[in-house]
């Protein structure tokens, strides 16, 4: 049992709740459950909001009882979609912090723990709980278990706009993960949209009347289990999986530690599977160039396949890799820079449905184009001075804003040089 799920923010926790339903209604055998339930029984997870009603309704859809009570942690009130707000937290008396909570809850399952490897993190770039406590949670858990790694699992806005504070809360968020995460999964919501409309056959104009978030979060949380749900080639001899899938990952995709924004899609077929046809579907939406016409490249990419022909996808992998290599432009100075994990399980289909699945996760450079345009819009507002007094009445000054803007903009000139 190695890594404790943390749930922070609206999001987060919606995103949570489709992923522990994957997990707890899955027909597998006990001891495959291993990683993710501490020996009580009770999930390792810990839920936390500001507000009540998500975490309410998570605990209640999520049958069986397995979460810890404990280590459901709610507030009385919101964080105004303020990243300061919801780092710093609210000042009210008699009212314990929702961080002294959540870090205790944490420590004690730790303790719970045989080995504790690290912590994955469900949560959003643009809220204030999602993005500030999240931050400051990011923050504390690299100080105080430094050996641990953790893995982000951020969703980034509708670049149409949910908040006015949306560019602020995300360049601010999106510095402190550079800082201490050591892999964020990136997961946009405009793209996220696109993907699940073209799975189901709409068009964009009615897509974005007709796509639930709950669909969008499905299709997160299948990408998720495609790459984070135990394999078998990760168990011991006894068969007891340790749950070393996330940090197998982040070894695998991110070589180079200032480079961990990572994207991930997948697709799906049931009955006979040709593999090379799964990559060309995952590969086709991929962005190609940057607005300013440069091609994209990935660093290094990790495709998982799951589903019973297995076995034809080991006998195929030479030519689904070398055209995800291709597709994907893998830098040619990475030796290997494409690996590979299959299961005869799909993660998230019964046992009798012949699903296939292939997902793939790259460290590739499509994400600097998503952090410059943050960092841009970010800068436009911050030199009109527009809405800065939200952030300083909680006690963010210039001083963290302009970190955050060197931090963000060193990345998008590391990711430009990437092909070099």
């Amino acid at each position: 049992m190695c890594a404790v799920w943390l749930q922070v923010g609206q999001c987060g926790n919606q995103i949570g709740q489709e992923w522990w339903q994957i997990i707890t209604s899955a027909n597998k055998k006990e001891i495959d459950m291993y990683p993710f339930y501490s020996l009580d029984g009770k999930l390792s997870a810990i839920c936390v909001d500001s507000e009540p009603k998500v975490v309410r309704r998570l605990q209640k859809q999520i049958k069986r009882k397995v979460f810890r009570e404990s280590n459901l942690i709610v507030g009385k009130a919101g964080r105004g979609n303020n990243w300061a707000y919801g780092y710093h937290g609210a000042r009210r008396k008699n009212e314990q912090d929702l961080f002294d909570q959540t870090m205790e809850a944490l420590r004690k399952e730790v303790e719970r723990k045989d080995c504790y490897c690290g912590t994955v993190i469900f949560h959003s770039l643009s809220g204030g709980t999602g993005a500030g406590l999240s931050s400051r949670l990011c923050e504390a858990i690299r100080e105080q278990y430094p050996l641990g790694r953790i893995l982000s699992v951020s969703v980034a806005p509708h670049q149409s706009g949910e908040s006015s504070l949306q560019h602020y809360n995300s360049l601010l968020c999106l510095s402190w993960l550079q800082r201490y995460a050591d892999g964020i999964l990136l997961f946009h919501n405009d793209e996220v949209l696109k993907r699940v409309a073209a799975l189901q056959g709409k068009e964009m104009a009615e897509a974005s009347c007709q796509v639930s978030f709950t669909t969008m979060n499905t299709y997160i949380t299948s990408c998720l289990a495609g790459l984070l749900h135990p394999l078998k080639v990760f168990t011991t001899q006894s068969g007891i999986s340790m749950g070393m899938e996330p940090w197998e990952l982040l070894q695998s995709v991110c070589p180079m530690p200032g480079l961990k924004y990572l994207h991930t899609a997948q697709s799906s077929t049931r009955g006979t599977v040709f593999w090379d046809r799964l990559a060309s579907s995952v590969a086709h939406p991929l962005p190609r160039k940057s607005p300013g016409g440069n091609p994209h490249c990935s660093l290094a990419l990790l495709a998982v396949a799951r589903g019973p022909q297995e076995d034809s996808f080991l006998l195929n992998h030479a030519l689904v890799l070398r055209k995800l290599k291709q597709a994907y432009r893998c830098v040619s100075w990475n030796p290997f820079p494409a690996t590979y994990w299959t299961d005869p399980l799909s993660s998230f289909a019964p046992p009798d449905h012949h699903s296939h699945t292939l997902t793939v996760c790259a460290n590739h450079s499509s994400s600097a184009d998503f952090l410059q345009r943050v960092e841009q819009r970010a800068k436009a507002m911050y030199k009109k001075g527009a809405f800065l007094h939200w952030y300083q009445r909680h006690g963010c000054e210039g001083e963290e804003f302009g970190e955050a803007f060197e931090t963000v903009g060193s990345v998008v000139e590391e990711y430009s040089h990437l092909g070099d």
